[in-house]
C-alpha cells in the first residue's frame, strides 16, 4: 500500500501515476471490508454487478494490460476473461480466492511497472496494437477508478457506507 497520508504532489510522472493507481486499488479493497460473503457476491444491479465480481474483473484486467502485454507470465485462469465470467463471482470460487487473485495480479502488475520505463511498449494479445506503459497506467487508473465508483454505489446500497477510504 502506498502512503495515503501524503500524496506524491511533486514526484516524477511515474510515481504520480503509480500513487494514483494505488489509491484507487486501495479504495476497491476498502469496499469489501466488514461485509460477509453473501453481501460481497450479492448482485445489486439488473446486470448482476457485485462487489466481488468487480474485484475479479479488475484482477483480470491488471494481468492482461500490465503482465500479458509486457511479456509476463499470467497465472492460469479458472474462468473465461473474454466473457462476462470475469465480472461474476459465481463459478464456485471463494471470496478469499478472488481477493488473493487480485493481490497477485496487483503484485505482478507492480513488478512490470517497477521494471519498465513509461515509454516501454507492450502488445496485448487480444488487440493488434502496441501500447506504452504510460498509456496502460493511465488506462488502468481510469478502469480502476470507474469500477471503484461502481463499488461505492453497490456498497452504499448494501449498508450505506460511502467514500474512497475508511472513515476516521
Amino acid at each position: 500500500m502506498t502512503n495515503t497520508t501524503r500524496p506524491a504532489y511533486t514526484a516524477d510522472e511515474k510515481a504520480v501515476l503509480r500513487e494514483s493507481l494505488d489509491r484507487h486499488r486501495d479504495a476497491v479493497l476498502w469496499k469489501l471490508e466488514g461485509l460477509d460473503d453473501e453481501a460481497l457476491r450479492r448482485p445489486m444491479t439488473p446486470s448482476g454487478t457485485s462487489l466481488l465480481g468487480l474485484v475479479k474483473h479488475l484482477a483480470s484486467v491488471e494481468y492482461g494490460w500490465f503482465v500479458a502485454s509486457f511479456g509476463g507470465a499470467v497465472e492460469p485462469l479458472w474462468f473465461d476473461p473474454y466473457s462476462d465470467e470475469d465480472m461474476r463471482a459465481d463459478q464456485g470460487e471463494t471470496t478469499r480466492q478472488i481477493v488473493d487473485f487480485y493481490g497477485r495480479a496487483r503484485a505482478a502488475a507492480d513488478r512490470v511497472i517497477d521494471s519498465r520505463s513509461l515509454d516501454d511498449r507492450g502488445r496485448p494479445d487480444w488487440r493488434d496494437i502496441d501500447v506504452s506503459l504510460r498509456w496502460v497506467l493511465v488506462h488502468m487508473i481510469e478502469e480502476t477508478a470507474r469500477h471503484a465508483g461502481h463499488m461505492d454505489i453497490v456498497r452504499e446500497l448494501i449498508d450505506g457506507a460511502t467514500g474512497t477510504r475508511r472513515p476516521g
